[in-house]
């Protein structure tokens, strides 16, 4: 199916404005990766995070070492 397709290039991201994080839920313990604004807080979500693979894998996509994790 169409929306199954795994994106093969990394989304850009303005890195000066932006920071990556991992945004997770207190409730349901939800994870989704992406990317929020050091000015106004907006967040690009990128992906779902299912799995350490998951992390690993968007750590990967975008050249990342370490990720901020936000509750």
């Amino acid at each position: 199916m169409w929306f199954y397709k795994k994106t093969k290039k990394p989304l850009p991201y303005d890195s000066e404005n932006c920071y990556p994080v991992i945004m997770s839920s207190i409730c349901t313990g939800e994870k989704v990766a992406g990317f929020k604004n050091r000015k106004n807080g907006h967040s690009t979500e990128v992906m779902l995070i299912k799995t350490k693979a998951d992390e690993k894998r968007f750590m990967e996509m975008y050249g990342l070492d370490d990720i901020k994790v936000e509750y």
